[in-house]
């Protein structure tokens, strides 16, 4: 039997409504990054700062993607002497 799939929204509106704000600051140069300050020109950047925006007023985003490290098997390398 095939998997049921999820219905519904994967982002709320209103996170979508905050990322397009974003890309509008970010096409008129009024994006600014938080911790420096400088103005934000990437595309990616801005999407990232809509949904951390949206994440932090409670609207419905799927959690951040863990980045760095990939996981490691459980094995244990053997060293060879």
């Amino acid at each position: 039997m095939a998997a049921k799939k999820k219905s519904g929204r994967k982002y709320s509106k209103g996170a979508g409504d905050k990322v397009a704000k974003t890309m509008h600051e970010r096409k008129h140069g009024t994006l600014r990054s938080g911790g420096s300050g400088k103005k934000v020109t990437s595309k990616k950047q801005a999407i990232a700062i809509g949904l951390s925006e949206a994440r932090r007023a409670g609207k419905k985003v799927p959690s951040k993607k863990k980045s760095g490290s990939k996981k490691r098997s459980s094995k244990k390398r053997s060293s060879s002497s």
